[in-house]
């Protein structure tokens, strides 16, 4: 079973300013809240989320990795576990007021669960995510 959010966030600014977030690693996994700990190495980071499963209470670690950039309006990254492998896609289009970030997460799961707890949380990690961005634009919750 695959778990699929799309959300799309408006903000009253630039997509430049969106980019500076929404392209880097850290920024990213910093907004997760099961991220727990993260490292970045230019394009690449590695995740520790904590996973509450019913078979299973652990750590994971996934290491992600942007696959695609096309600055600075794209960015892809895919994470890898032995538990879950989870794919992001975000793009920016400038809008009259500002600018627009469509998401796109993907998890799917390896072990028994897995999607369920994901499918608990993904709208929450995108409010999370989207949070951290205006907090980043200095723009209101």
């Amino acid at each position: 079973m695959t778990v699929r959010v799309r959300r799309t966030f408006e903000f009253e600014a630039p997509g430049e300013r969106v980019w500076e977030f929404i392209s880097d690693p850290g920024m990213r996994a910093g907004a997760i809240s099961v991220v727990h700990d993260y490292e970045v190495d230019g394009n690449r980071a590695t995740w520790e989320i904590d996973l509450d499963l019913p078979l299973v209470d652990r750590t994971a670690t996934v290491e992600t990795e942007d696959v695609e950039r096309d600055e600075p309006r794209y960015v892809k990254f895919v994470g890898r576990s032995s538990v879950l492998r989870v794919t992001g896609e975000h793009r920016i289009e400038e809008t009259d007021t500002g600018s627009r970030l469509h998401n796109e997460f993907v998890v799917d799961g390896r072990l028994p669960g897995v999607e369920r707890f994901f499918k608990k949380r993904l709208d929450t990690e995108l409010d999370n995510l989207e949070a951290a961005l205006r907090r980043e634009l200095g723009l209101p919750a």
